[in-house]
């Protein structure tokens, strides 16, 4: 679609539909002519060849064909030909449209030195159905018509949960005399070096598992926005199982862009709460990185990717509206509610409780220390 063979189709067939009055009937109308010229029907060629097939809206209800195809000649050979009209029927309701079914028809040959009429019309069909209901006709398919059996999944549901609760109970009872024999005071540090020598496997790092890592804040903004994550994925998954994404175009993006925005309470707050528990000073420099860290990365991807996309004129690139919505979104709902669930976590989920003592690395010792010495 983003090179000028098919131009036509994307400012001539939309442009006039759009432009059609609610309920108009269209006789078969000339949208205009292609003149065949070498380039075009080598552009055309190249496209039937690679089976590319378009997309466009009507009232936000997708509709997809392919540019043409190949068809056996008379000769035993081939031949590319391109579908010339265009024809839609429109079920409407009231004043609503409900469902759109679109046909090609007239198959014409791509010759050099041709030309091309391109041509569509327009027939409206009522119906009883609801506009509540306009999208379920893209869910109908044969693929969807196997009914979800939600006691199969409740029952494989409870029996992880059963298993997991189980298998942890089992390993906490397992290491919870471990856990008392590294929490034992200094005077006992010789009896536990004996015991080091039967040792292997974690517990010989035990005093170093939660020693507090040198990029202290950037790892807690890892963790932090991979709970927010997790979180956005289980809440969207609970959407689509109560219907509530199949309403338009667009729902399921936007339905994530708001549900991120809205969880960065909870980046903030496990985000916060890791970084004062291991000790750090600066939670603000914690908090930029938690509610920028991966907003900016996805924003360089995709501003990237927008930039090629605006160079090679293609109708997928994001406007320029739409990317200063989402940046709105993301400075007064998003950044707002990380701040708060930052100083919530600090002040709630701050205090040290590690299950063990934490060896002090060298290089937190003072410089006139025995140690380093």
């Amino acid at each position: 679609m983003g090179f000028e063979g098919f131009n036509w189709l994307e400012k001539g067939l939309k442009v006039s539909v759009r432009d059609e009055r609610f309920v108009s009937y269209v006789e078969k109308t000339s949208v205009c002519e292609i003149e065949l010229e070498e380039a075009k029907v080598k552009q055309f060629k190249d496209a039937i060849d690679n089976s590319y097939w378009f997309e466009f809206f009507m009232d936000d209800l997708p509709l997809w064909g392919y540019i043409g195809e190949v068809v056996p000649d008379r000769s035993h050979d081939t031949k590319h030909v391109l579908w010339t009209h265009k024809n839609l029927i429109i079920n409407y309701n009231g004043n609503q449209i409900i469902h759109v079914n679109f046909t090609q028809e007239n198959p014409k040959p791509l010759e050099e030195g041709g030309v091309l009429d391109m041509t569509y019309s327009v027939k409206w069909v009522p119906t009883n159905i609801t506009f509540a209901r306009h999208f379920d006709v893209y869910l109908d398919y044969p693929f969807f018509e196997h009914q979800i059996h939600w006691f199969y999944v409740f029952n494989s549901f409870m029996m992880v949960i059963f298993l997991t609760g189980l298998v942890s109970m089992i390993l906490m009872r397992t290491l919870r005399n471990d856990y008392a024999k590294y929490a034992r005071e200094d005077d006992d540090l010789d009896n536990m070096e004996r015991d080091v020598s039967e040792e292997s496997g974690w517990k010989l790092v035990h005093g170093d598992v939660f020693r507090p890592s040198r990029n202290l804040a950037l790892l807690s903004a890892v963790v932090g926005t991979g709970a927010q994550l997790a979180t956005l994925v289980l809440l969207v998954i609970i959407f689509a199982i109560v219907g509530m994404l199949y309403i338009g175009r667009g729902a399921i993006v936007t339905t994530f862009i708001v549900c991120y925005a809205f969880t960065s309470f909870i980046a903030g707050y496990v985000s916060g709460g890791m970084y004062s528990r291991h000790g750090g000073k600066t939670w603000i420099k914690s908090m930029i990185l938690t509610a920028s860290f991966f907003p900016f990365i996805c924003f360089g991807i995709g501003f990237i990717l927008n930039t090629i996309a605006i160079f090679y004129g293609s109708l997928a690139a994001i406007p320029f509206g739409t990317m200063v919505v989402v940046f709105v979104i993301w400075a007064f709902i998003s950044f707002a509610l990380a701040l708060l669930g930052t100083v919530v976590g600090s002040n709630w989920s701050g205090a040290p409780n590690n299950p063990c003592r934490v060896k002090i690395p060298c290089f937190d010792l003072p410089k006139n220390s025995f140690w380093t010495n």
